[in-house]
C-alpha cells in the first residue's frame, strides 16, 4: 500500500479518533482513496455522502494543517461532489 496512503490514515484517525458522523471519500490523484466515517478512517474505495479530490501535495498540506480546506476549495486546489454541509463538517474539524 501506499506510504501516501497509510500516512493519511494515521493523520486523520488522529483528528478523529471516534469516527465521523457521515462518510467522506478523500480521493488523493494518482494514489487511492481513505474512507472517513462513524467507524473510523481506513483505505478504500467506496459510495460516500461527499467526495473530495486532491493531489498528494495539497491533501497532505490539509493534514499537516498548512493549508485550510476551504481555501483549498475556494482556490480550486481541492474538488467537493457531494453534500457540502458534510464537507464544511469535517473542514471544521482538520484546522
Amino acid at each position: 500500500m501506499s506510504d501516501i496512503l497509510n500516512e493519511a490514515v494515521a493523520a486523520l484517525r488522529e483528528k478523529l479518533p471516534a469516527g465521523f458522523d457521515g462518510t467522506v471519500k478523500f480521493e488523493i490523484e494518482g494514489v487511492g482513496a481513505v474512507m472517513i466515517g462513524e467507524n473510523g478512517v481506513e483505505i478504500g474505495d467506496g459510495p460516500a455522502d461527499v467526495t473530495l479530490k486532491a493531489d498528494a501535495d495539497t491533501f497532505k498540506e490539509i493534514l499537516a494543517g498548512d493549508l485550510n480546506p476551504t481555501a483549498a476549495f475556494m482556490s480550486g486546489r481541492l474538488q467537493l461532489d457531494g453534500d457540502m454541509s458534510t464537507a464544511m463538517r469535517l473542514g471544521s474539524t482538520l484546522v
